[in-house]
């Protein structure tokens, strides 16, 4: 989805720049064209997902284990 921004009245140009920035931060399209910028395999892309899962199970665990002592 493109990202569209008028100028205000009475608005200086550093100010709808800034705005545009903004929006296309808000957007997420700077991660995803990150993301897309080479390729990766699909067996690379499933042992990445498994290596998160995981992490965040053993960070899951830690945090259980913080918690009840």
């Amino acid at each position: 989805m493109p990202v569209y921004v008028k100028k205000n009245q009475g608005e200086n140009n550093d100010h709808l720049i800034q705005r545009f920035k903004k929006m296309v931060r808000g957007a997420r399209y700077i991660m995803e064209l990150k993301k897309h910028r080479r390729f990766e395999k699909p067996n690379t892309k499933i042992k990445q997902r498994g290596a998160a899962i995981m992490r965040e199970h053993y960070r899951a665990k830690r945090r259980k284990e913080e918690l009840a002592s």
